[in-house]
C-alpha cells in the first residue's frame, strides 16, 4: 500500500523567482515541505522565510544544476537528510536564442545541460526514492517551444521536446508503482524571459489565443498543485499545455 505520510516533501527547482518560486509558495500552502533549489542562497532565503511567514514549511538547497556532479551529489543528500521525496518539480530552465546558422556548440550543449540532463539526473533520484514509499508525482515544466517549435530557439525547443520524451519515458516506467510523471507545457507567461518582447511580438501572440493575455505564474503553480495532489493518481504521461489556447495540443 501506498505510504500516507501527513506532509509530502516536494523539490522545485528555480524556485527562487518567476514560475519556480510561485509554485513552491502554493505546494507550501498546501502542506508540502519545499524544497527550494537554485545557484543563489540569498533569493532561495527570501523565498523561505515567506513561506515559513505563512506557517509553511521549506528547506533552501542552493547548488548549481548544470554541473552534473555536484547537482547529483546535492540532490541525493538532501533526500538522505529528509528522508524522503515525494514530488519533484523540475522547473529550472535557461535560454541561449539565435539562428541555427549562428548557434555555437556551446550555445547548444549548455542549454541541454541545465534544461535536460539536469532534469533526468533529478528525476533519476527521485524514482529511486519515491519507489521506497510507492508514491511519487515528476512534474517536468517544459513549454509550447517542444511542442510546436520556434525560431531562434532550436536549443531551447530541443531540451523542452527532449523533457516531453523523458516524462513519457517515466510514466510507462514507473506507473506500476503509483509513480506518475506529466508534463506542464507554459505558453508566454509573465516572468524576466518574456520581459523584453516587443510590442509586435506581443500583438501577434495575443492575437493567436483564445484567452488573449499573458499568462501568470500563478496560472502555471495551479497546475502543478493538481498534477502533483493524491487526486491525480491516473493522469500520468500527459503534457498540458497552459497556454491561453496558443497551441490547442
Amino acid at each position: 500500500m501506498p505510504d500516507e505520510s501527513p506532509q509530502r516533501v516536494a523539490l522545485i527547482t528555480g524556485a527562487s523567482r518567476g514560475i519556480g518560486r510561485a509554485i513552491a509558495l502554493r505546494l507550501a500552502a498546501l502542506g508540502r515541505h519545499a524544497v527550494l533549489v537554485s545557484r543563489k542562497r540569498g533569493p532561495l532565503t527570501e523565498v523561505q522565510s515567506q513561506i515559513h511567514d505563512a506557517g509553511g514549511c521549506a528547506t533552501v538547497l542552493p547548488v548549481d544544476i548544470s554541473d552534473p556532479a555536484a547537482w547529483r551529489d546535492a540532490l541525493d543528500g538532501a533526500i538522505h537528510d529528509l528522508g524522503r521525496l515525494d514530488i519533484l518539480v523540475n522547473n529550472a530552465g535557461v535560454t541561449r536564442d539565435g539562428l541555427v546558422m549562428r548557434m555555437t556548440d556551446d550555445d547548444f550543449e549548455s542549454v541541454l545541460r541545465t534544461n535536460l540532463t539536469s532534469a533526468f539526473i533529478a528525476c533519476r533520484s527521485a524514482a529511486r526514492a519515491m519507489m521506497k514509499h510507492r508514491f511519487g508525482r515528476i512534474v517536468n515544466i517544459a513549454s509550447t517551444s517542444g511542442v510546436v517549435g520556434n525560431a531562434g530557439q532550436a536549443n531551447y525547443a530541443a531540451s523542452k521536446a527532449g523533457l516531453i520524451g523523458l516524462t513519457k519515458s517515466l510514466a510507462r516506467e514507473l506507473g506500476a508503482k503509483r509513480i506518475t510523471a506529466n508534463v506542464v507545457a507554459p505558453g508566454f507567461i509573465q516572468t524576466d524571459m518574456t520581459a523584453n518582447l516587443g510590442e509586435a511580438v506581443r500583438d501577434r501572440v495575443l492575437g493567436a489565443m483564445a484567452v488573449p493575455r499573458l499568462g501568470t505564474p500563478d496560472d502555471i503553480a495551479a497546475a502543478v498543485a493538481y498534477i502533483s495532489s493524491e487526486e491525480a493518481g491516473f493522469l500520468t504521461g500527459q503534457v498540458l499545455c497552459v497556454d491561453g489556447g496558443l497551441t490547442m495540443c
